[in-house]
This record gives structure tokens, sequence and C-alpha cells, in this order.
């Protein structure tokens, strides 16, 4: 891709901040939504909580990538925290969009965060981009933060929607946190561990977001994982050979309710998503297993 300007929302989170690092490597010029008081011509003012973006500040933007939202694991899930891990992503992703529509010459590709969420408890079931929403919070949530961009696409602009899954990183999201528990020898199966997980290394998820954001033809959903999901005891057994450390312990359900609350169904849930329109696309993963994966967390 030529050297663009790309407007970035979610730049300091974990996708967004490997995705800002990428871009700005190759030459383009990247400008960062803040929601304080901007210091220079690459940050553009916005409150997505008051649906406020400073438009003028998105003018001859190519790209548009929404990565924004409260970190679905960062707390229990209390009505008031839910209601945040909604409002983050909804109303900012409305807000983005009515700011790109107003856009005298909008851009060429809107790019917006989902999940695999989207799909609920799939157990064994193989599901790609053509299955239905589950049920729960989750799948309603990310129903909602898709539908709101609706806008951009209605104004005729290229709008894709990434529905990441677990990424595999040391330094922020889920497997931020079993890093360190696996290191002190202390990681071991969630629950009784036949659960899907359906991960991606940061890297891929990095290229995959810029294979996305290059192909003309690429719109809709796509499923930002490995392409074999694994169950969480095969996970667990690589992060052990990984990092040379026993796997013995493990958390029963019952107690992993009791400290998570409702985010425990999410933990103990299975989700077994596979990649089919991104791999029809032409992308190809640098690090598809999970031994890889992991050996190449940042």
């Amino acid at each position: 891709m030529e050297r663009s300007r790309i407007a970035v929302a979610g730049a300091s989170g974990l996708i967004g901040s490997a995705l800002v690092r990428s871009l700005a490597a190759d030459g383009h010029e990247v400008v960062r939504l803040v929601r304080r008081t901007p210091r220079g011509p690459d940050e553009v003012r916005w409150d997505p909580a008051r649906q406020h973006v400073d438009a003028s500040g998105l003018a001859g933007c190519d790209v548009v990538v929404n990565l924004a939202g409260a970190g679905v694991g960062d707390r229990r899930w209390t009505p008031e925290y839910k209601r945040l891990i909604r409002d983050s992503r909804v109303l900012g992703t409305a807000a983005l969009a009515e700011a790109v529509v107003s856009l005298p010459r909008p851009p060429r590709v809107f790019l917006n965060g989902s999940a695999i969420g989207f799909y609920g408890e799939t157990g064994d079931r193989v599901v790609d981009e053509g299955a239905p929403p589950g049920d729960g919070f989750l799948p309603g949530l990310c129903v909602e933060w898709e539908e709101a961009a609706a806008p951009v696409e209605e104004a005729g602009v290229r709008t894709v929607f990434l529905r990441t899954g677990l990424v595999v990183a040391r330094g922020g999201g889920a497997w931020g946190r079993l890093f360190p528990l696996f290191r002190a020898g202390l990681g071991g199966r969630l629950g009784d561990g036949r659960q899907y997980w359906s991960y991606i290394a940061l890297h891929d998820e990095v290229a995959a977001i810029r294979h996305l954001m290059d192909g003309e033809a690429l719109a809709g959903p796509f499923n930002l994982t490995a392409p074999q999901p694994l169950t969480n005891r095969e996970i667990t057994a690589a992060m052990g050979r990984e990092l040379h450390r026993p796997t013995a312990f493990a958390v029963p359900a019952p107690v992993l309710r009791a400290a998570l609350g409702e985010l425990a169904g999410d933990v103990l849930g299975s989700q077994r998503v596979v990649p089919k329109r991104l791999l029809e696309s032409g992308f190809r993963f640098a690090f598809p297993g999970i031994d890889e994966a992991i050996r190449a967390a940042e």
C-alpha cells in the first residue's frame, strides 16, 4: 500500500499500539484518536461517551480503524461495567461513523473492531463467518457494535468487521495474564479443559488487519483466528512445553464462577471458530500453530 494517512481509535491498546508501530515503520502517517487535549498534529480529540469526534482531524484520512473499547476481561462484570463495555464500543463506533460520513471526502475503508464473541457458545461445532449470532451478553454486544457502523456502509465506504479471537501476547489481553502464571509454575487447565479456544498471534492479528486494509474487494465480517482452534487442555500443555513449566494445577469451574462471576461463562465456554473468509482472501499466517504463536509472543 502506498503511503497513506490512517486514523486509529484505540491506539493505546494491545492491538492498536502494535498496529500503529507497524504502520509508522512503513512510513504511513498515523493519526491517533485521544480522549485528552491533542498534543500534536498526529492526534485528534474524541469523546466516545458523549459521541463527539473532531471530524476536521479526520480530513484527508484514507483509512479509519476503530479498535476502541473497555477491556472485556479487565474487571468483574457488574451491571455498571457491562454498561461501560457496551457504551465504549457502540457509542464510540456510532460517533466515528457519523464523523466519517460527514467528511467531504470519506476514507476508502473503515475497519471496525468486533470479536468472535459474536457466535456465543459453539461447543465442538466449527463455525465460520456465515454462522448467526449466539445468545447472551457478548453476542448481543457484538451485533450492536457492528450495527453501529451501518451509516458508513450505507454511505458506500468499504467496511470491514474484525472478529478477533484470543490474542497471544505477553503485553496485555487475556494471554498477558496467563504468561506470569505459567512462568511461576501455577498454570493449568480451566474447568475440564475441553472448551475450544480460538487464538491468534499478535503478529498475525496486525498482519491480517493490514491485509484487509489493502484488499479493495474485501468487506464485511472476517474471523481473525488461527486456522486450527485448540482445546484449553491442548493450549495448557503447549504453554507448559514452551515455558518449561509444570501444568499440574487446574482451576475447577465452581471456583472460576465464584471468582469471575458472569465472565466465567466466557472463560469456560467453547468457541471453535475458523477464519474461512480470511484464508479465502489469500492471507497466510506466519504463526498458525500454538507453539510458534507462544514463542513469537511480544
